[in-house]
């Protein structure tokens, strides 16, 4: 499994910290982005650069409440992040939606519920099934708005 990329700005830096530990804990290899801008859409951008250029297959995107890291993320083609406060959203945002990347609020929920949505997320993988024309018809948009060859990730 290639590493896993998180990112965080200044006010989910504790949590943020806090994934990266439990992450590793777990065997789990971790980049941290979070140094490659000053404020979240430079490094929402720049990590979702790094999932669809194959450096990753999955990041970890935080700040105050997940909102604007999901919203900078998704203007990249091919990315599909999805925000997430609790384990069956983000089960269903990888097995439904194939989201490579999960956005986390570090105002909204804490450490310990982190954590577990975490866990559900990186235990999911995408259920091709009914949802393949779903997935298929979102790499459709994004090809037809941003004009280029969106990735599969």
């Amino acid at each position: 499994m290639l590493p896993i990329a998180i990112g965080g700005d200044d006010a989910a830096t504790g949590l943020k910290d806090t994934l990266v530990e439990f992450l590793r804990n777990k065997g789990l290899e971790v980049k941290d982005y979070s140094d490659t801008g000053n404020i979240y859409p430079d490094i929402a951008v720049y990590l979702a650069e790094q999932i669809v250029n194959g450096t990753h297959e999955r990041g970890i995107l935080l700040c105050g409440t997940g909102i604007g890291m999901s919203i900078s993320a998704n203007k990249v083609p091919g990315i599909r992040a999805a925000l997430c406060h609790d384990n069956y959203s983000a089960e269903r945002a990888r097995k439904s939606n194939n989201a490579q990347i999960i956005t986390l609020g570090a105002r909204v929920i804490g450490p310990e519920l982190a954590k577990s949505i975490l866990t559900s997320w990186l235990a999911s993988e995408f259920e091709a099934g009914g949802s393949a024309p779903k997935v298929e018809r979102i790499q459709y948009y994004d090809k037809k708005f941003h004009k280029h060859t969106a990735t599969g990730n």
